[in-house]
């Protein structure tokens, strides 16, 4: 909840939240955001602290707390004052200069993502608020968050429980208060998949898909191919990223063809052991890391599920969000299928000479 305290209704709202209980911690550091931001307006200038100070007063008017917004957090007890949404914006993202000019951020930050799958996707969807990349998102996922998903996925044991969904989104809201975000907790079926990808006002113009559900991860593409949007999928083995540019292209075959003809309707009801050889088929069962490729023999048997790693997830989410911004940019990025192999890049050597000073 965002509100208002120079309105008298926000002003109103504002006094009787922070004369409840609900208020665990009131966070004010309104002033010092100010600095920043008279800092990133005149970077050429060099403010003595009394210049500083008349300088952060003009802004404010004098009335540091009638200025800006308040950001109240339900699920913390959080009441945090923060900038009005430009100049908040303007701060939070002037590091990013000119690796992203503040005309491109801009554009960025009008753009819409989805992301469905919040395991992998979380760590997506949360570098791209970060960046400025996108500021609506639309987030599925019927999953809570188990003890399991502790070793990828940036949560704490109190949030053991929590779908994975809304724990995504209050991620977000606690970078950027002022997102617009969609959840959609009982993650993406037939009854919704075309409310996710929205009509014409509030379409997506980009998806990330990362969700285990062989019907979902084929009727979203289909979709996606049909409303024109373009999908990127992390596989995190090998540093796999696989672009499809539906965008440039309304009639490529899904997966890059791998699939053949196969549509969403002739994946349902699939075996444990089909759905593994169709998901190899997609990967490309002969490119897995010899790790990856062992475990998918024992999945079910001597292994709950495939393994995945923390550095694996967090590179995905880089090489997402890198190449979502030059896609939303406009850059000429091509549909293809692409490997950040950290083992290739950085090899293992048999023998290395002993370090110096090290222990024989």
């Amino acid at each position: 909840m965002l509100l208002d305290p120079s309105r008298p209704a926000g002003a109103q709202a504002l006094s009787m939240l922070r004369g409840s209980p609900l208020v665990r911690e009131v966070h004010d550091r309104i002033e010092d955001q100010v600095a920043e931001l008279v800092g990133c307006q005149a970077p050429g200038e060099s403010f003595g602290p009394q210049a500083l100070d008349r300088a952060v007063a003009k802004v404010v008017s004098g009335r540091p707390d009638r200025y800006g917004r308040w950001a109240w957090y339900p699920w913390s007890g959080r009441l945090v004052h923060v900038l009005p949404e430009a100049e908040f914006r303007l701060v939070r993202t002037d590091r990013n200069r000119d690796k992203i000019t503040r005309g491109q951020q801009q554009r960025l930050l009008l753009r819409r993502i989805g992301v469905i799958g919040l395991s992998v996707g979380s760590s997506a969807a949360l570098t791209c608020a970060m960046e400025g990349v996108g500021g609506a998102f639309r987030l599925a996922d019927f999953d809570h968050l188990g003890l399991s998903n502790l070793n990828r996925l940036r949560a704490g044991v109190h949030e053991l429980g929590l779908e994975k969904s809304v724990l995504c989104a209050r991620r977000m809201y606690e970078l950027d208060p002022y997102l617009d975000i969609e959840v959609h907790r009982g993650g993406v079926n037939e009854e919704n998949v075309g409310d996710f990808f929205g009509d014409q006002d509030n379409g997506l113009d980009l998806l990330v898909e990362e969700c285990d559900t062989l019907w979902v991860k084929v009727a979203a593409r289909e979709h996606a191919r049909r409303r024109r949007v373009p999908v990127l999928m992390d596989t995190n083995d090998r540093g796999v990223l696989d672009i499809e540019r539906f965008d440039l292209d309304g009639n490529r075959p899904l997966f890059h063809g791998r699939i053949g003809t196969t549509t969403a309707a002739d994946v349902v009801g699939l075996s444990r052991e089909e759905t593994i050889r169709f998901l190899l088929t997609i990967v490309d069962g002969q490119r897995l890391s010899p790790a990856m490729s062992d475990a998918l023999t024992r999945v079910g048997r001597t292994l709950s599920s495939w393994p995945q790693l923390a550095s694996g997830v967090m590179l995905g989410a880089a090489l997402i969000t890198d190449t979502a911004r030059r896609i939303l940019l406009g850059e000429p990025v091509p549909s293809g299928r692409h490997w950040a192999d950290l083992e290739a890049l950085i090899p293992t050597v048999s023998t290395l000479p002993t370090p110096h000073g090290a222990a024989l």
